[in-house]
């Protein structure tokens, strides 16, 4: 009896676990969304304007967000020379390019790690 009481928890937990991580997922979307819709400069159009700045670069990832109060596409872009990444942003609104800035190595995993934290941190807000 008291196999099938820890395998009984052990299921409900993780059934909750799961139901819990896809609410995650759809308020990232929903927000995902949001931003989506206020943006007058495609995805596509913001990517173009942005591998403009590096020549001979590859976009690893890119992402709508809200930086300082204000709409932009950003893109990590790699070279082939080069462990560097440039992070170039866009705005959303103009599809200008109002940013080039360069991430070492160290800072994009001190990057990676604050993420991480984040992530941890809103998961554990909504617990």
């Amino acid at each position: 009896m008291n196999i099938k009481m820890i395998l009984s928890v052990a299921l409900a937990a993780g059934l909750l676990t799961g139901c819990e991580c896809e609410k995650c997922e759809k308020g990232g979307e929903a927000k995902e969304a949001a931003l989506l819709s206020q943006a007058k400069i495609s995805k596509e159009t913001a990517q173009a304007s942005a591998l403009a700045k590096v020549p001979g670069g590859t976009v690893k990832e890119g992402e709508l967000e809200k930086e300082k109060g204000k709409l932009i596409w950003s893109f990590d872009i790699s070279t082939p020379d080069s462990k560097d990444i440039k992070e170039v942003a866009v705005d959303a609104m103009t599809g200008d390019v109002i940013g080039v800035d360069t991430e070492t190595p160290e800072d994009q995993a001190k990057e990676a790690a604050e993420d991480a934290k984040k992530k941890k941190g809103d998961k554990e807000d909504k617990d």
